[in-house]
C-alpha cells in the first residue's frame, strides 16, 4: 500500500489574533509544522497546539522562519550566515522545550515562507539552516521543496531529506511555486485539489500552471492551514486518498525501509 505524509502549517496566530482552525486540522493531518515565534505564534498558543498534536499522535515539526513577525515571514531578509544560523537554532530549541512540556517532541524541521523559497534555490542561506540543524540534532529531517537544488545540497550535508509537494499551490514549469501575488497561485477547489494530490501520489507528476507535466518525487504533501477552505479541502484530500487505497502517515514516524 502506498503511504503519503499530509502536513499543514499550524500555530500561526498571535495573541488575540487567530489564524485557521488548528484543532480541526490536527484531526486530519499526520504532521504539524508549528510556528516558532519568528513569523507567528506566541508561547501559550503554541503550547496548546503542541498539546493537541500530542493527544492525537500527530508528528510535530519546527516551522522556522526569518525574523519577520510583521511580514508573516514572507519577506526575504539579508541576514548574515552566523545570524541566521543562530536564529534557526534558537527557534528549534524554543519549540523543543515547548514540545517537551506538551508531552511530545520536535521530529523534523521545515522552513517557512521566504526562507523556504530562498534556500530551495540553493541560496547561501541554505548553509545556515543546514548548519543549525546539524548543531541542534543532525538526526532531524529537513523538509524541502521536491525537485529543488536544496534536495541534493542537504543530502550532501548528511541530513535526511523529506521532499515535499504542495496540494494547494500552483507550480511553474521549472518546479518552483508560482508567486503568491500572481493570479492562480493558490488553488481553492477542494475536489480538484484532492484529485491533484491522488495523481501526484500515484503517478509522481503534477500539472504546472502552463499545462505541462512536472515530475515530483514527494514523500509529504502540504495543505496550508491558513486558507479559508483548508479544513474542507483536507477532508476531501483524505477521502480521495482513502478511496485510492493510499494511507496517510508522517514520514517522521515511518521507518526508512517502509517509505
Amino acid at each position: 500500500m502506498q503511504t503519503i505524509d499530509l502536513n499543514a502549517d499550524l500555530g500561526e496566530g498571535f495573541g488575540r489574533w487567530s489564524l485557521g482552525d488548528d484543532t480541526a486540522m490536527l484531526d486530519l493531518v499526520s504532521s504539524a509544522n508549528v510556528a516558532c515565534g519568528f513569523h507567528a505564534g506566541d508561547p501559550l498558543a503554541l503550547l496548546d497546539v503542541l498539546s493537541a498534536a500530542a493527544e492525537r499522535g500527530v508528528a510535530v515539526g519546527a516551522h522556522v522562519s526569518y525574523r519577520d513577525l510583521a511580514g508573516f515571514g514572507r519577506r526575504f531578509l539579508d541576514a548574515s550566515i552566523p545570524e541566521l544560523r543562530a536564529d534557526v537554532v534558537y527557534q528549534i530549541g524554543a519549540l523543543q522545550a515547548l514540545a517537551r512540556a506538551a508531552g511530545t517532541s520536535v521530529a523534523y524541521v521545515k522552513p517557512h515562507g521566504a526562507l523556504y523559497n530562498t534556500i530551495a534555490t540553493g541560496h547561501q542561506h541554505a548553509t545556515a539552516v543546514i548548519d543549525a540543524i546539524r548543531a541542534v540534532d543532525p538526526g532531524l529531517p529537513l523538509v524541502v521543496l521536491a525537485a529543488s537544488p536544496l534536495v541534493e545540497i542537504a543530502n550532501r550535508a548528511g541530513l535526511r531529506v523529506v521532499a515535499e509537494a504542495f496540494a494547494d499551490r500552483a507550480y511553474t514549469p521549472d518546479g518552483s511555486l508560482v508567486g503568491r501575488r500572481e493570479p492562480g497561485a493558490v488553488l481553492h477547489d477542494p475536489r480538484a485539489v484532492a484529485q491533484r494530490v491522488v495523481e501526484l501520489v500515484t503517478t509522481g507528476t503534477v500539472r504546472a500552471a502552463d499545462g505541462s507535466r512536472l515530475q515530483l518525487d514527494a514523500e509529504s504533501v502540504c495543505v496550508h492551514g491558513d486558507s479559508p477552505d483548508a479544513v474542507s479541502m483536507t477532508r476531501e484530500i483524505r477521502a480521495a486518498l482513502s478511496d485510492a487505497g493510499i494511507s496517510i502517515a508522517s514520514v517522521a514516524t515511518v521507518p526508512a525501509n517502509e517509505r
